[in-house]
């Protein structure tokens, strides 16, 4: 358990939005309760008297699972930009609701939160990811106007039906498919958050009547990207969420051959695979109709677990020969064409995994490192 020990203290005047322009130190534990943000933080305990100090009915709102500021909401807000995210975060996390008069004065406070580092934005958002329902949370956000600063184009899938394999609208969808990943997986539920974001830039209504999104998940890359760079979001975490956006559709049948299965997990990334999937199931579960799983997703879950049990090269450097043999043979230093030659020998081994012995490697690229110089 970790303890903070501070002594009470008072804070006027935030210029910034968020840092106290003046603060004093008191010796009054009320003094100390008032400049608190919520109710719920705002108690004391005297472990000598045996009591609580409750002046805002902190305890009773903390049993009635309410959000509510302290004193005016309008005021504690412009103190600190971040309380009206802070406030949201905390119901979400919790399970409370916000009181409508503290809920009502995120609204009018709006201009002071557009002041707040979007790093600190980052910050909670990430909490809000990790609660049971982050859906909640980012209701939350829509109806107060902090979801418009922070990604409008959500809000572009806001009533935006879908086909007829999905029974809510596209921004339903999303919220809920970031439900339903894996709460361990934050990078899963980011994704699973965005996956769909490019559907109403990419909606078309045939003439049959079906609607298509086509391409709209290289569309959401595009925005997804966007999105996350605004709020700061690690460049690593960010390309690493993109590329489960990018291939959240892929569509599998029987019919691959294991050459095929290789080929995906390597566009995937053998380490992103586990969690593609966990965003596949999340997507399914988010449609809304209980239609279930195709009956081809185990099958090739399977085989791509038998795959990378048997150990076949999907990467370079599964490869048994290296960068090194391939500048020796060629006579070149390092450069782009080592890793060219590199994913050429990656192709054939990919199409017959027999073939990844260090002999047979060699005498390849002697061969071609020959016809090169025939032909030069």
């Amino acid at each position: 358990m970790e303890i903070e020990i501070t002594t009470f203290r008072t804070e006027s005047g935030y210029s910034d939005a968020r840092r106290p322009d003046k603060v004093e130190f008191v010796s009054s534990i009320e003094d100390d309760l008032r400049r608190r943000d919520f109710t719920i933080n705002a108690f004391a305990y005297d472990p000598l008297e045996h009591e609580f100090i409750d002046l805002f009915d902190g305890v009773s709102d903390l049993s009635k699972g309410v959000i509510r500021a302290v004193g005016d909401p309008v005021e504690r807000f412009r103190e600190d930009g971040l309380r009206p995210l802070r406030a949201v975060r905390i119901a979400t996390a919790l399970g409370f609701e916000i009181e409508m008069r503290t809920l009502i004065a995120i609204g009018e406070t709006l201009e002071c939160f557009k002041r707040v580092a979007k790093e600190r934005v980052l910050d909670e958002l990430r909490k809000i990811m990790r609660a049971v329902k982050p859906s909640v949370g980012f209701e939350y956000m829509r109806e107060t106007g902090i979801l418009e600063i922070i990604f409008p184009e959500l809000l572009e899938g806001y009533g935006v039906t879908q086909n007829e394999f999905h029974a809510y609208d596209i921004y339903t969808h999303s919220l809920y498919s970031a439900d339903f990943a894996p709460i361990d997986k934050p990078l899963v539920r980011w994704a699973a958050l965005l996956h769909d974001v490019g559907k109403a830039r990419t909606r078309e209504v045939r003439e049959d009547g079906r609607v298509t999104f086509y391409n709209h998940e290289v569309v959401s890359v595009r925005m997804a990207m966007v999105m996350l760079e605004r709020i700061r979001f690690p460049k690593k975490e960010m390309e690493y969420v993109c590329n489960l956006i990018r291939w959240h559709m892929f569509n599998y049948t029987p019919e691959w051959t294991d050459s095929a299965v290789r080929r995906f997990i390597r566009r995937v990334g053998v380490d992103a695979v586990a969690d593609l999937f966990d965003l596949r199931i999340a997507d399914f579960h988010a449609n809304g109709l209980n239609l279930g799983f195709p009956p081809y997703l185990d099958e090739f879950k399977k085989r791509i677990e038998s795959i990378l049990e048997a150990g076949d090269a999907i990467t370079v450097r599964d490869l048994k020969v290296d960068g090194n043999d391939v500048m020796k043979i060629y006579g070149i230093g390092p450069s782009e064409k080592v890793g060219r030659v590199l994913n050429e020998l990656l192709s054939v081994v990919i199409d017959e995994p027999q073939k990844n012995e260090r002999e047979y490697l060699l005498n390849l690229l002697r061969e071609w490192a020959q016809r090169e110089g025939d032909e030069d």
